[in-house]
């Protein structure tokens, strides 16, 4: 069953629950629906775009009462020390129906992108650092690895966007990019979404308030950004930014927000940026239906993009559209190789600005990555090495 038809059978299924309940519990099923198709996002939407673009961005989805409660009767344990909530039955006493574990599973502390140990074998030998940074827009945490090689000058930056139902230190493992920036001398900030900006903490790419230069959720990464870079004696001129699936829409965000920031990108299995503006847009996107997004205007930001051709939830004609979208005017040359087509597209004066690099078989997983991490697999090019090579050849 494609992603798509399982989110109607979802919304069905959630009127079906709901039924005989009031109004606002149903609503409150159905948003919940939403959340865990990765598309409830944190804010709700202005109805003025003059107001949209003016209001700062503030936290204020969190989890729904009624998940709460039952989220916290599951882990009060009974006599013999297990939990009480075991029951099947919507009406099983104080027992879970199994309509709320369905739809929490996706809220913080539950599914595939739950905590991880920090393994040095997966993470590195180096520092991963927590830390958090806030404006106006809120506060977002963040892992930083630091590598034990001492720096001989100041350290190139790559900010990593995890996807959906994951966190840094789950998309650290399973991208491995710790291990390759040891081995470079880079430094790797993860920031990490709030589950209470969106429920299943994906980056809200699809939002309009999420979309733009000096708010949001763009604001925040980029802040965080300069600020890692001041504390850590980063490199300002070789900062580069890269994500998947959710993360990897939301690295085509920052890039085309703020090229003098980022010096290039990495999209993986992501969408190019304006191809949604709300929640059915966003679907439509994520089918192959889009709208066509409108340019930036700005500077356009070396990018590489990876995606699968068997993509069943982010459709494979997004990664050519993310291509095309940061390709201007070059020359392009085709090459293929074992599992994959690479399209390199150069300027004028014969400069790489852009790789396609198209994943035959692959779905929605890092390519060449390790399984010790959610989303990802060991098959095909190594994305992150791949990407560090497109990083540091400029």
């Amino acid at each position: 069953m494609k992603p798509y038809e399982k989110f109607v059978e979802n919304i069905l299924g959630a009127v079906r629950s709901s039924q005989g309940q009031n109004p606002a519990a149903a609503t409150a099923i159905i948003q919940e629906a939403l959340s865990a198709a990765g598309l409830m996002g944190g804010a709700a939407p202005a109805s003025n775009p003059a107001q949209e673009k003016a209001a700062p961005f503030v936290d204020l989805n969190p989890p729904p009462a009624w998940a709460t409660k039952f989220r916290q009767q599951a882990a009060q344990p009974d006599s013999t020390g297990t939990s009480t909530n075991t029951g099947t039955g919507a009406n099983a006493g104080s027992a879970m129906p199994d309509w709320v574990a369905r739809f929490t599973a996706n809220l913080p502390g539950h599914g595939a992108g739950g905590s991880k140990a920090v393994d040095p074998a997966t993470h590195g030998p180096g520092q991963f650092l927590e830390g958090s940074y806030s404006n106006e827009a809120g506060t977002r945490n963040y892992r930083l690895y630091v590598p034990t090689r001492p720096a001989a000058g100041p350290r190139p930056l790559i900010v990593m966007l995890h996807g959906c139902k994951q966190n840094p230190v789950d998309f650290a493992a399973g991208t491995t990019m710790n291990l390759l920036a040891e081995e470079s001398g880079c430094l790797v900030l993860y920031p990490e979404q709030a589950a209470s900006a969106n429920h299943s903490q994906c980056w809200n790419w699809f939002e309009g308030a999420h979309q733009q230069r000096g708010q949001g959720e763009p604001s925040l990464i980029a802040g965080m950004t300069r600020q890692v870079l001041r504390e850590h004696d980063g490199d300002a001129d070789r900062v580069y930014v890269a994500g998947l699936s959710a993360g990897g829409a939301m690295a085509a965000v920052m890039a085309a927000s703020y090229p003098e920031l980022y010096a290039a990108a990495g999209v993986h299995s992501g969408l190019p940026v304006g191809a949604a503006h709300d929640l059915m847009s966003a679907l439509n996107a994520m089918k192959g239906a889009r709208k066509k997004p409108a340019s930036s205007g700005a500077r356009p930001v070396r990018t590489i993009v990876f995606h699968g051709d068997r993509d069943a939830t982010v459709h494979p004609s997004n990664g050519d559209a993310v291509y095309r979208q940061f390709t201007h005017g070059t020359k392009e040359t085709e090459e293929r190789g074992p599992g994959h087509t690479r399209t390199v597209a150069r300027d004028a004066n014969g400069r790489v600005v852009a790789e396609h690099w198209n994943l035959h078989g692959a779905g929605h997983a890092w390519s060449g990555g390790s399984t010790a991490g959610s989303y990802a697999t060991s098959a095909g090019p190594n994305a992150s090495s791949e990407m560090l090579r497109f990083f540091l050849q400029q």
